[in-house]
């Protein structure tokens, strides 16, 4: 038979939501905390945001957004420090020590992970529904990658919301089973579904993910032993996780010229 089957990670493969998932966190924040906002004009909001598109690589669920905010704004505005953290930290130091400084600062501010999470999903929601043009537009495309979508003769699968943004952004429509949300369940267990599918038998399968933590995940699963895994360098990941992955012999890193250049 022959052919290829990708999936595709969406956030940071296909497409940046990094400032759609930034401008969210704030105004999702600003609903949370809104006394700490009364110092915060539009110049620092938008340091607040441009300092996301660096941090974007620490994000694995999408209310630590807010923390992200809250705690950046600690470091602009002294007189708002509620946590033991903030003081000396600067943005490189968020980016090394992020796992380390979630539990303090959840702690030292009281707040309540599910609530968060529950928070930011409704300011999401409530944007999409009374703002469709403006998410839509806080969202964008990495370049070329729509017109390989569009001409790919691949088998492709895609993961999370990306319907309306395929539809609206890049003029794609992809069949509504070829996109595996997050109720689907881990990556891994989505990866073994599609290889075990009879229609795919035959296929060579790729996997592209931003997430260095995720392709490792896979290669401890020897069943999923015959992907070929790919870590998009140009999504959200640091440098030094794209060094450790050099040295990672089932991963090959990728550019987004290359990675256009396989779709098609």
């Amino acid at each position: 038979m022959g052919g290829d089957l990708y999936a595709l990670d969406f956030d940071g493969v296909l497409c940046d939501s990094c400032g759609e998932s930034s401008l969210s966190a704030v105004k999702a924040a600003k609903i949370r905390w809104p006394s700490i906002f009364n110092e915060v004009d539009a110049a620092l909001e938008q340091w607040i945001v441009d300092q996301m598109h660096i941090l974007r690589p620490v994000v694995e669920t999408g209310y630590e957004n807010l923390l992200l905010v809250r705690l950046l704004l600690e470091l602009r505005i002294p007189s708002i420090r509620k946590s033991s953290v903030s003081a000396g930290l600067t943005v490189d130091g968020i980016l090394e020590n992020w796992l380390e400084l979630k539990p303090v600062i959840l702690k030292e501010w009281v707040e309540d992970r599910d609530c968060l999470i529950d928070l930011f999903g409704r300011v999401r929601d409530e944007w999409i529904e009374h703002e469709f043009s403006g998410w839509i537009g806080a969202n964008r495309f990495y370049p070329g990658v729509a017109e390989a979508l569009k001409f790919s003769s691949s088998t492709i699968y895609i993961s999370r919301f990306a319907d309306a943004l395929l539809r609206e952004l890049a003029g794609v429509i992809i069949p509504s089973d070829r996109i595996y949300g997050l109720g689907t369940g881990p990556k891994v267990k989505v990866l073994k579904q599609l290889q075990g599918r009879p229609e795919h038998q035959g296929l060579r399968f790729h996997f592209v993910e931003d997430r260095l933590a995720t392709l490792k995940n896979v290669i401890k699963e020897p069943e999923l032993d015959g992907w070929n895994l790919y870590l998009g360098k140009w999504g959200y990941n640091t440098e030094k996780e794209r060094q450790e992955a050099e040295g990672i012999t089932r991963i090959h890193l990728l550019d987004l010229p290359d990675f256009s250049m396989k779709l098609k």
